[in-house]
């Protein structure tokens, strides 16, 4: 019975305005994919139908793999002929950020039109793993053009390739980060799983707007191999999903050593698989401590965290409450050195090993583009940080190295380090971002903060699950800590996860739902 309720609600078609029902996780579809009472073309069509009707309120995918069908088909063929699964995502469709290089019929254009018809001479080895695992790559998503380094001025989800991604929970609502379309399309229900990426909140804050789980790997879990890069510092793969346990099957899948990016070789070796190690009990006994430095920016966020406070509580969480951070504040403007640096030297780097058939070749070749075709890229907002960027010396400067020395100290060793070290934590704790604001193409973003920064500047790990609801609005809490703590997070937001089940579907609502006025 399971089996067929599974498959009625897979491959029904919604009639009328649409109603977003959250599929099953990885692990069920992978289940009812090995029964046999579901078919990967089934799952793919679905998809593709899906976005066909809710993406263009959303502007969530910006292309489409033609070659999906034909690879659910492969899938099918290669189940029935006996094969084993190779991994939980064997069959299901993904979506992957626009930044990720393809080596197939697909572009990867970072959402810059100055990018577009390029074709990647190969695979990103995150791609190259993703297949091995035999995920079926539906297609790629919008993001903030560039990664959201263009501009200083510039809109979250917006792209000149693929417009304004917009947030399902209320489309009039920013997506927030980089990876919006990835958050957006997750959120929608468009896919199984997605694919994203961070320097600083890219991955995190939109996960966190919308309703989503989202991890930002230690900077070296995961490989940056072809991925269009802002900096080798803070750079990394991460994914997003609707659920710990899918995020987990999904962080297998591309978590692993690459001599194409050395910083991988680092990494200590698993034991086991992070969705294997997923404990509902990890809060029992988990010393946590709240960073209160994160208060104080949003009531709702706020409210949402303590609730979530006292609910760890409940489930027999150590909290250390406050922990004092006294660097968090102190990383801005070293940080901004430091990407603006490594932009410059990363991209051309990129450029000269996979952009051989591309448009423009270099940052410079890149800016003057844009200035070419200003009334298709620049109308909203300019190019200010590129431009910054460009003048940019070698990194052998002595004010990047010291940049980089500075913020990676006060993040690390001054920072996380010595706050966990202090406290004997297993995690860090506070809200991940305020609700989502308004989409404002005059203004650009406002308003905005997240918890994305000291982890980022430090390169580790940080996992944001949904806190909870304000207006409509889902708000997420966060949980960081060590270099390569990934399974203890994991464990403790799977645990706070399925003790609170906050995770709500969205409802495509042109603004948010006010309660009357009293007059």
């Amino acid at each position: 019975m399971l089996a067929f309720s599974l498959f009625s609600l897979l491959c029904s078609a919604p009639a009328g305005p649409p109603e977003i029902i959250d599929d099953p996780p990885v692990t069920a579809l992978a289940q009812a994919l090995a029964d046999g009472t579901l078919s990967s073309r089934a799952l793919v069509e679905r998809y593709q139908a899906r976005i066909a009707a809710l993406d263009p309120l959303l502007a969530s995918v910006i292309e489409l793999n033609p070659d999906a069908l034909e690879l659910a088909d492969r899938a099918d063929a290669a189940r029935k002929g006996g094969a084993k699964a190779k991994s939980p995502l064997d069959g299901l469709p993904i979506l992957i950020k626009d930044n990720v290089s393809t080596h197939d019929r697909m572009t990867t254009t970072a959402g810059s039109l100055a990018l577009e018809g390029f074709i990647a001479p190969e695979d990103a080895e995150v791609v190259r793993r993703l297949r091995e695992a035999g995920a079926i790559i539906l297609g790629k998503t919008n993001l903030s053009e560039w990664a959201n380094i263009r501009s200083s001025f510039s809109i979250s989800g917006w792209s000149g390739r693929g417009g304004q991604t917009r947030n399902p929970y209320a489309l009039d609502r920013s997506p927030i980060g980089s990876s919006s379309g990835s958050g957006a399309a997750i959120a929608a229900n468009l896919a199984v799983v997605a694919l994203g990426t961070e320097t600083d909140g890219s991955v995190t804050m939109p996960a966190s707007v919308s309703g989503l789980v989202g991890l930002k790997p230690t900077v070296g879990l995961v490989s940056r191999h072809a991925i269009i890069p802002i900096s080798h510092s803070q750079d990394t793969a991460g994914p997003m999903a609707r659920s710990v346990a899918d995020a987990a099957a999904l962080l297998d899948a591309i978590a692993g050593p690459d001599p194409r990016d050395p910083i991988t070789l680092r990494a200590p070796s698993r034991a086991s698989s992070y969705l294997a190690g997923l404990d509902a009990k990890a809060l029992a006994g988990a010393r946590v401590g709240v960073v209160r430095a994160l208060f104080g920016k949003s009531p709702h966020s706020d409210r949402v965290a303590e609730e979530a406070i006292a609910r760890m509580r409940t489930l027999g969480a150590v909290i250390i409450d406050p922990v004092e951070i006294p660097t968090i504040d102190k990383l801005g403007q070293d940080e901004n050195e430091v990407l603006l640096y490594e932009l410059k030297a990363d991209l051309d780097d990129y450029f000269k090993r996979f952009g051989r058939g591309a448009k423009v070749h270099s940052l410079a070749e890149l800016i003057a583009w844009n200035e070419a075709h200003a009334d298709r890229e620049l109308f909203w907002f300019g190019q200010d940080l590129l431009e910054t960027a460009a003048k940019k010396g070698p990194l052998s400067n002595k004010a990047y190295q010291t940049s980089l020395t500075r913020s990676q100290r006060l993040a690390r060793a001054e920072g996380i380090d010595r706050a966990m070290g202090q406290h004997h934590l297993d995690a860090l704790f506070g809200p991940t971002s305020g609700p989502a604001g308004l989409i404002d193409p005059v203004a650009g973003d406002y308003g905005s903060f997240g918890a994305s920064t000291l982890p980022a500047v430090a390169g580790y790990p940080h996992l944001t699950v949904p806190g909870g609801m304000v207006s409509g609005l889902p708000i997420g809490v966060s949980y960081f800590g060590r270099a390569y703590s990934e399974a203890k997070l994991l464990g403790i937001g799977y645990a706070f996860e399925q003790a609170t089940h906050h995770r709500a579907p969205p409802k495509m609502l042109k603004t948010v739902a006010l309660p009357a006025l009293k007059r």
